[in-house]
């Protein structure tokens, strides 16, 4: 086969035919996985074709036979459109499932089977369905900010693991972004966070095609990037023609040594050789075309009516490239790794049990308990000394918040937990700084290197970071999110920082563990219940108030909470009162006006939708018997949601509006969250009055019962 370059000269004055074969027959799998599907997005591919294989082949030290290899290079595609390349790269390399598993990772049959279901070739590359995809990407510049928390994690495990002559972690992460990741908020935040880091082991490569979905860039993207990173302290290189392979390698080359993050500019044309869509947006986002397919075959030297044709030398070079060195690395870190087990034993246990996502034996043993003769203590301030117990143990725990840590409370305290600073990386206490966005998304790349990150916030803030905390659930990555200030009760600052939809839209999100304690024991119990969990985040939500620690003599156990749900108090079942977070105590003070009047109550704590949810019918019915219809809801949030535990007879109390600026105890009294509005509210249910109550209804019945 003659391999030309693109513009009809012979290859060789760009690079060799060993390169251009690879390199068209990625492009080539491109045009033909998104022409037989009828859908997706091939021109950036296509033009990235030369810094996949360069980049693979050249430079990336990843084991074949083990994707899942703890020091291998991460390979990110933030620009998550692109699938194709990484699909054509796992092909070509010919990974294997997993060390256990020599299965291919992306057999061509699934390649040309592009977007379909049941396929491991999604749409966008998705972490879990295929193995060798490093982190799900799609929504612009949320995989920029997981490659920061990756090269985070790689500069922690080193400082944590490595000894003199034991490199166990020197890897590198690589992302490959495009325009729009460029103009994301996400990805400045992110680049701002590694720039200050210095993290010298990441190097993101921008594809600088000058083109998004509606036309040039110029339409609404005019800055220049790399006077922007020059500001945020990232060293740039730049490559005018991303079929310069000799420029890519010498950039690759100078990103190593930089002693910062790096940053490639790679001008690129995108849907390069298709002769009328190249350089327009007619080639971002929608197949070719055939007659435009077969012209882009031509002008690459290849047959144009092949279909899915990968040549042996294709596989070759690849054999010959990233699976060769990658194997002779990995045969040397096993090595290295078999002597520091002997050397350092008690490192290699961590080691094997944070690789493992176990925790050592013991992790719990000291947690804070609480009594009620300690006074009130606050949802943020029990975690604190919770975490700080649990933190102790586990030393891969890091947490961080943004710029939040005194009010969320989520600093360690002890001795030894230091800060994780620019050039000192051994601190578990991180700073993410006023970037919610990128501390989230750094906390999916810190799960995803073995990390159990926990990052915190006020709830309502939230909001900014819900791409990436989306993505947490659908990766099933055991990131903590620590939500304090959780509803109008956090008082003056109003309703611009007053929650009151957010625990709605956390538990519509599959897959994410809302959990919302009662009082400081079932924050105990929360942390000893969310930590063994693996499959998927937590949302662990805390007032900042301070709360009465329930008398658990007189009433059930904080254990329960692991059950999502459980019978806190019952002095008959006339009816039930449910509550979570700070309405419990009023609930149960309810309960008790409730008793004296001669009128039984059940009050159910439900800390967590998606823990009850998983329970047994039997243990729900337990529960919640569907005999009793009699039922009061009360939460200081949106009522959303609340119909499946109230019942269609029952009354919920809840938000209906934003808040207002005022004292706490002001707010409550209100928007009728006292214990006397819920009595009413029983009352009036046992009653019959069959309706879902507002605030200004709940409020009139507080008043009546004043």
């Amino acid at each position: 086969m003659t391999v030309r370059a693109e513009n009809g000269a012979l290859a060789d004055s760009a690079g060799s035919a060993a390169d251009w074969l690879p390199i068209n027959t990625i492009r080539t799998l491109v045009i033909d996985a998104v022409q037989q599907a009828q859908s997706g997005h091939p021109g950036a591919a296509m033009a990235l074709a030369p810094v996949g294989h360069t980049l693979w082949n050249d430079v990336l030290r990843y084991d074949v036979s083990d994707p899942g290899w703890l020091n291998r290079d991460r390979f990110v595609l933030s620009a998550g459109h692109a699938s194709m390349l990484v699909y054509s790269l796992l092909h070509l390399a010919q990974v294997r499932r997993s060390a256990h598993d020599s299965a291919l990772a992306v057999p061509l049959a699934d390649i040309k089977r592009f977007r379909q279901l049941g396929s491991v070739c999604a749409g966008h590359p998705e972490h879990g369905l295929t193995p060798g995809i490093e982190c799900t990407t799609g929504p612009l510049s949320t995989g920029a900010g997981a490659s920061v928390g990756m090269a985070m994690a790689g500069k922690w495990l080193a400082s944590h693991f490595n000894r003199d002559g034991f490199p166990v972690f020197d890897y590198r992460v690589y992302a490959v972004l495009g325009d729009g990741c460029m103009m994301e908020g996400l990805g400045s935040e992110a680049a701002s966070l590694a720039g200050h880091l210095r993290l010298s082991n990441l190097c993101w490569i921008y594809d600088s095609n000058a083109v998004t979905i509606e036309g040039p860039t110029d339409l609404a993207f005019t800055e220049d990037v790399a006077a922007r990173f020059t500001a945020y302290g990232w060293h740039v290189g730049f490559v005018a023609d991303v079929n310069d392979l000799a420029a890519l390698r010498a950039a690759y080359a100078a990103a190593a040594v930089a002693g910062r993050p790096s940053l490639i500019v790679v001008r690129s044309i995108i849907g390069i050789g298709a002769p009328t869509k190249q350089g327009t947006a007619a080639a971002h986002s929608e197949p070719l075309g055939v007659a435009e397919a077969q012209a882009a075959k031509r002008s690459y030297g290849w047959p144009q009516d092949a279909q899915f044709l990968v040549p042996d030398e294709a596989y070759a070079a690849f054999a010959a490239g990233v699976a060769a060195r990658g194997s002779a690395r990995r045969a040397g870190w096993d090595t290295m790794l078999a002597s520091y087990r002997s050397t350092y034993p008690a490192l290699a246990a961590q080691l094997d049990l944070m690789s493992a996502g176990e925790l050592p034996a013991g992790w719990d043993a000291d947690l804070p308990e609480f009594s009620p003769a300690d006074g009130e203590v606050a949802g943020r301030a029990a975690s604190q000394a919770v975490l700080n117990a649990v933190a102790a143990r586990v030393p891969w725990l890091l947490t961080g918040a943004s710029d939040l840590a005194p009010s969320t409370r989520t600093r360690l305290t002890f001795d030894a937990a230091g800060d994780f600073r620019p050039v000192s990386y051994g601190g578990q206490n991180l700073h993410f700084g006023a970037r919610e966005s990128a501390a989230a998304a750094a906390a999916n790349g810190l799960a995803l290197a073995g990390i159990r990150p926990v990052q915190a916030g006020f709830l309502v803030f939230s909001d900014f970071q819900r791409g990436p905390l989306r993505l947490s659930a659908l990766m099933g990555l055991p990131v903590v999110h620590i939500y304090s200030h959780d509803s109008i009760s956090m008082g003056e600052d109003g309703p611009t920082h007053q929650p009151v939809e957010h625990l709605a839209s956390l538990r519509a999100m599959p897959g994410l563990i809302d959990l919302r304690p009662a009082d400081a024991n079932e924050v105990t119990a929360a942390w000893r219940t969310l930590l063994p969990i693996t499959s998927g985040p937590v949302a662990l939500v805390l007032s900042k108030q301070e709360l009465p620690v329930i008398d658990r003599s007189r009433y059930a156990s904080a254990a329960g909470l692991a059950r999502g749900g459980y019978i806190l108090a019952e002095r008959g079942l006339d009816a039930i009162i449910i509550a979570s977070g700070s309405e419990v105590a009023l609930a149960i003070e309810a309960h008790e006006d409730l008793l004296a009047d001669g009128i039984g109550t059940r009050v159910v704590s439900l800390p967590s939708w998606a823990l009850f949810a998983r329970q047994d019918q039997a243990y729900r019915d337990l529960v919640l018997p569907p005999a009793v219809t009699a039922r009061v809801a009360v939460e200081q949030a949106a009522t959303l949601g609340w119909e499946r535990w109230a019942g269609n007879a029952g009354i919920i109390i809840g938000m209906r509006s934003f808040g207002a600026s005022a004292p706490a105890r002001d707010l409550r009294r209100h928007f009728g969250f006292t214990a006397e509005a819920i009595a009413a509210a029983v009352r009036t249910v046992i009653a019959g009055r069959q309706k879902d109550t507002g605030n200004e209804e709940i409020a009139s019945i507080d008043a009546a019962a004043g």
